[in-house]
């Protein structure tokens, strides 16, 4: 469930970065009969990889876990070959297109999107189907083919739950008439603190409606349903309900925790658990359970998710600052092929995609790991010994035909687990110093992702890139413009906001030289000679005279303070007083701002008197 979670996201990514412009006339031809046909060629391909793992498994040429690293690595190999063939369908094969000239589908997104994840469902269960074999040969579960798939999807299609519900809601929002409300939604802060409380808020309730998707049912009276529930009322655990979760027809081995609050929390145990392990062993199971929960690990889940949200917000601007700095780029999405646009789009996206699985691979992946650990060590403290806790994990290890040494990228493996659990009641400060290091990295993560949060999404780094990017736009068109005193302008506002003090002089230099009375660049220009923080660049006389050009033209409380500014420079402060004097009558706004200049001006007049006298 977990890869799928990142294999629903790359494609939702892939597809929402598509440009859609306008299909091939011919349907059949265009779309439909190369989407068969790779639809064909991925078929046989999984078919023939599948059948030569079974017959090794037949064959008995190595031991069961080996074999089950190899069915999870081909199910990986395969759905990243589905999400390649996918990717084809929507740029090459004109997906989006085609999609779009369905009525209504235009304006709400959300209904080209679940068409569009059908597509990659549908090679998903081509992978379940041609499988199935295996999956029965390896775990030893007798579960007929359909209602595999059928498990499959109910199991997986939650995950696209949020994603849903939150479209829709995006869609409605887009076709509201507050135009206010929208600005806001369409801002950085706006879909930050939306995503956030929206996430947060199904995270909560969305429990309540997974578990009936799934077809849970309140636990059946049996003697081990009784000693559950007691166990969990001794412990005095809040919840919703302890629910038999008939995921593949109750017979894969697994258990789980749903919900934030106690109101939309539910325990979820497979029947074929149930009857594998004793009454201990599954106290031992819900007391891990009930570590999450402890723990609050759901809620640092949809942390992390948030996080993700932020800095791919940040990426996706940087990536096409980046993309926009190298030559060829901006021809490319200039042009009017759809095709080549989506291209630019998906390549630009690129460094999202590979951002995305470090993020999860190895920073969540990291944290769930050591969350199971931690959610272990809290089930062998409140069962009082770590026995009934290694028991259950080497027994659904063994009946589930799982490997013992194999770990995943979100758990430790089997003996992992149980070693380190062996450990821990050796060492009995061994459990308190990893709770320790869980919080410490947790804090790190923090100050790390609001580092770069603000770095990527509100810091200089955007900044400086936004700048870049458009500096070299106005370069590019310089090369048509020579002459165009506007685009010089433009360059050396952004050039000075950028602090090249020097690269600002040379700019307005060239375009005083082309236009003489633009007025904006004497006035700057005069700013930049009188106040440079070079004070090489600094030359207050010849400031004094650009500004009083400035002024002829244009008496302007602005260009009054440039003025002001210059004579103050040359040590006229009465004249810069007189001036500022004048600036201050003609102010509508900004008044604070010119009676400090007056005030700073006319402190060192008194100065300079006073050194007089003396």
């Amino acid at each position: 469930m977990f890869n799928n979670i990142i294999y629903f996201i790359v494609v939702l990514l892939i597809f929402n970065v598509s440009f859609p412009g306008s299909p091939p006339e011919d349907f059949l031809l265009g779309a439909l009969a190369p989407l068969i046909l790779s639809w064909l060629i991925f078929a046989i391909y999984s078919e023939r990889m599948f059948r030569r793992l079974l017959q090794q498994i037949r064959e008995g040429r190595e031991a069961d876990g080996a074999m089950t690293d190899r069915y999870q690595r081909l199910n990986v190999r395969l759905s990243v070959l589905a999400i390649f063939l996918f990717a084809l369908a929507v740029y090459f094969f004109n997906l989006k297109q085609w999609l779009s000239l369905i009525p209504g589908f235009r304006i709400f997104s959300v209904l080209q999107g679940v068409l569009a994840l059908a597509v990659f469902l549908f090679y998903l269960c081509t992978i379940w189907y041609v499988g199935h074999p295996v999956y029965q040969a390896i775990f030893r579960v007798d579960i007929p083919r359909q209602s595999f798939i059928r498990s499959q999807l109910r199991f997986n299609l939650p995950i696209l739950f949020p994603w849903l519900i939150l479209s829709f809601v995006y869609d409605l929002l887009a076709l509201s008439p507050w135009s206010g409300f929208n600005a806001f939604m369409d801002s950085l802060y706006g879909q930050i603190i939306f995503f956030a409380a929206f996430i947060t808020l199904l995270t909560v309730v969305l429990p309540k409606f997974i578990q009936r998707w799934w077809g849970c049912m309140p636990l059946a009276a049996s003697e081990k349903a009784g000693l559950l529930r007691g166990f969990l009322a001794e412990q005095g655990f809040n919840y919703r309900g302890l629910l038999t979760w008939p995921i593949f027809e109750g017979r894969m081995m697994t258990a789980g925790i749903m919900g934030i609050v106690p109101r939309y929390r539910y325990i979820l145990v497979t029947d074929s658990l149930i009857e594998a392990l004793s009454s201990d062993e599954l106290k031992a199971v819900l007391a891990h359970e009930m570590g999450h929960a402890r723990y609050r690990h759901l809620l640092f889940y949809v942390l992390f998710f948030v996080g993700f949200m932020v800095l791919s917000f940040g990426l996706a601007d940087i990536s096409l600052y980046l993309a926009f700095l190298y030559p060829g780029f901006s021809d490319l999405i200039a042009g009017d092929e759809a095709r080549s646009v989506s291209l630019f789009y998906l390549i630009v996206s690129f460094p999202m995609l590979i951002s995305l699985l470090i993020y999860f691979r190895y920073v969540m992946g990291f944290f769930m790991r050591h969350f199971e650990r931690q959610a272990d060590l809290y089930s062998a403290g409140v069962m009082g010994t770590p026995i009934f806790t290694i028991r259950s994990l080497e027994t659904i290890a063994y009946l589930s035909g799982k490997s013992r040494n194999l770990p995943s990228w979100h758990h430790f493996s089997i003996k992992e687990r149980v070693d380190y659990l062996v450990k821990a009641y050796q060492e009995p400060g061994l459990m308190r110093r990893h709770h320790h290091f869980v919080r410490v990295s947790f804090l790190i993560y923090l100050a790390c992702i609001c580092g770069l949060g603000y770095l990527l999404n509100f810091g200089p780094v955007k900044r400086t890139m936004n700048y870049s990017v458009i500096e070299k736009v106005i370069h590019q068109q310089l090369l048509k413009e020579p002459r165009n005193v506007d685009l010089y302008l433009s360059l050396a506002m952004m050039s000075q906001q950028m602090g090249k003090e020097g690269e600002t002089v040379e700019i307005y230099e060239k375009i005083i030289a082309l236009d003489p009375y633009r007025a904006v660049a004497l006035n700057n220009l005069a700013w930049l000679l009188a106040t440079a923080s070079d004070k090489g660049l600094r030359d207050p006389d010849r400031a004094v005279d650009l500004a009083r050009r400035a002024v002829t033209l244009e008496r302007s409380s602005g260009f009054l303070d440039t003025l002001a500014e210059a004579y103050f420079a040359t040590g006229r402060a009465a004249e810069a007083m007189r001036t500022i004097e004048e600036a201050l009558a003609a102010a509508t706004e900004n008044r604070g701002y010119y009676e400090k200049q007056l005030k700073r001006f006319s402190g060192s007049s008194r100065e300079q008197g006073a050194g007089s006298r003396e």
